[in-house]
């Protein structure tokens, strides 16, 4: 449909040294609420995806990522019923400082076997399996 924007987000699967992802609830109060999802966020006018990224991972879970660490792996084009996802996402495997829920979500470092035990918004599901390859 013509009509629905079109919503520029951007994700990251961070990878721990075990091979775990984190994955963060969306609270309440937020469209999908009750959702696990990859980190990340809106992109700004004017912000490119990895600064954006840079930026939504120090707000959200107090972290300090380089670009330079942030590796394209595949994206989400998907339609809701208000508007048009496109989500990159990449994967991170170095980052500093403690990854703390800072916005009052619950976080959670999942193995990619166990990622159906999380509900995931409709957009980030067919990005599981890729994950699952990749690790």
């Amino acid at each position: 449909m013509a009509d629905r924007p079109i919503i520029l987000v951007v994700a990251v699967a961070l990878v721990d040294t075990d091979g775990r992802v984190l994955l963060a609830e969306r609270p309440v109060g937020k469209h999908l609420a009750g959702t696990w999802e990859f980190p990340g966020g809106k992109v700004h006018p004017g912000e490119n995806p990895e600064a954006a990224l840079i930026r939504e991972l120090d707000e959200e879970l107090g972290i300090d990522v380089l670009a330079s660490c942030l590796a394209p792996f595949t994206f989400a084009s998907h339609a809701y019923a208000e508007f048009h996802l496109l989500m990159p996402l990449y994967v991170c495997r170095k980052w500093s400082g403690i990854v703390t829920g800072r916005e009052g979500q619950r976080l959670a470092w999942v193995r990619p076997a166990r990622f159906d035990d999380y509900p995931m918004p409709p957009a980030d599901k067919p990005l599981v399996a890729m994950l699952r390859d990749l690790l």
